[in-house]
């Protein structure tokens, strides 16, 4: 892992770290409150996106 867990919170909210620094992270984040409230924050932030991807129109790519 390149930086610290604390700093992996968004990724981690996304499903981008692999293996081993998403095991890494989620042991931190059983003692981390900051990590924990911070997760809470970003809990919706998947689905938003994949809003946003569904509503773009395949062909051109923009806004349908």
């Amino acid at each position: 892992m390149s930086s610290p867990p604390h700093h992996e919170v968004a990724a981690y909210a996304l499903g981008l770290l692999d293996q081993e620094d998403n095991e890494v992270f989620e042991r931190h984040l059983v003692e981390c409150v900051d990590c924990q409230t911070e997760l809470t924050e970003l809990a919706d932030v998947p689905d938003l996106l994949d809003e946003v991807r569904n509503k773009r129109s395949p062909i051109e790519g923009r806004p349908g």
